[in-house]
């Protein structure tokens, strides 16, 4: 073979590397795109659930004002667009259910509440939905941040301005332990 085609040859396979990396990075983007918005899908779930929840309890648990008032502030605090501010709200939702069934275990009228009943079950649900789209979330975006990183590709995530996306964590250490909630 002589030099110019070789060189022609070496180019070609370099574009086409470079099509086929940046393609990949677009397809493994959109899972990660996807991933959060089917996680998000079962955040406004529980958003909209949460009202209703409040509201059961507010029967109940009248003198209880400032801890459904903080509820009902992290849920309205969402709205936020960016992952990591989803993501932070998120965790403040969570955080703020928990005072909700702690706050239950004083009132065993409420545990025996039908609808506080229903809507436990309900939000039971979704917390296990939410529990695994967030483990689909971190398991793409965990495949995607890899790739950024990773030799070579990590050329063409530069180039192509392919930044490291958020993993779902838990920041507050209270969030890690057992909660026990018993209806």
């Amino acid at each position: 073979m002589s030099t110019p085609l070789i060189i022609i040859a070496i180019v070609v396979l370099i574009v086409l590397w470079v099509i086929l990396t940046y393609n990949s990075f677009i397809k493994m983007k959109t899972g990660c795109e996807e991933g959060f918005a089917t996680m998000d899908v079962y955040l406004k779930k529980r958003f909209d659930l949460i009202p209703n929840l409040v509201a059961t309890v507010k029967g109940y648990a009248k003198h209880e004002a400032e801890t459904l008032e903080k509820v009902i502030a992290a849920r309205n605090a969402g709205g936020r667009t960016s992952i990591e501010d989803k993501i932070e709200d998120e965790n403040q939702i969570t955080g703020a259910i928990r005072q909700i069934f702690a706050l239950s275990e004083s009132y065993p009228d409420l545990k025996a509440n039908t609808n506080f009943q229903e809507l436990q079950t309900q939000l039971s649900s979704i917390e296990e939905d939410i529990a695994n789209s967030r483990k689909y979330y971190n398991a793409v975006v965990k495949n995607y941040n890899t790739k950024c990183q990773t030799i070579p590709s990590n050329i063409i995530a530069k180039i192509f301005h392919f930044e490291k996306l958020p993993m779902f964590s838990v920041d507050d250490e209270a969030e890690r332990k057992n909660v026990k909630v018993e209806f």
